[in-house]
């Protein structure tokens, strides 16, 4: 007799290359005197999606946010950080960015330094600005 499985997924993704979870369904037929019941065992698989920039761009990123906001040097920055969850406002959000273009010798437009809301983010349109800037 053949018996056919089936697998039901659902993806969530809290943000661009930050973690995605996906959970899935896998069917388990187990025999009980007999009868053949189906049960479903849920899993949970954890991917980190990489960030795009350099590891060395990030770590520098991290250590200009550390000083503009006046964290301590034990507090951890990595490239996931939130700036808000760091407890910075718009002004400090502007004045990390200035931070940056004057340490990487770059100018974010506007509009894309507006939607900078973590370290990676920074990171990612650093590299992409000083790569535009070398073509």
């Amino acid at each position: 007799m053949a018996t056919t499985f089936s697998a039901s997924v659902s993806m969530q993704a809290t943000s661009l290359a930050t973690t995605t979870r996906i959970s899935f369904q896998k069917p388990v037929l187990v025999s009980n005197h007999g009868r053949t019941n189906l049960s479903f065992n849920l899993h949970r698989i954890r991917l980190s999606i990489s960030c795009a920039a350099k590891q060395e761009t990030v770590e520098k990123v991290s250590e200009i946010v550390k000083k503009q906001l006046s964290l301590k040097d034990d507090q951890q920055v990595v490239a996931e950080t939130k700036f808000v969850d760091l407890g910075a406002d718009s002004l400090d959000t502007v004045e990390i960015v200035m931070g940056l273009e004057e340490e990487f010798g770059i100018q974010m437009a506007e509009e894309k330094a507006q939607k900078i809301a973590t370290v990676e983010q920074a990171a990612e349109l650093i590299e992409e600005l000083m790569q535009a800037d070398n073509s």
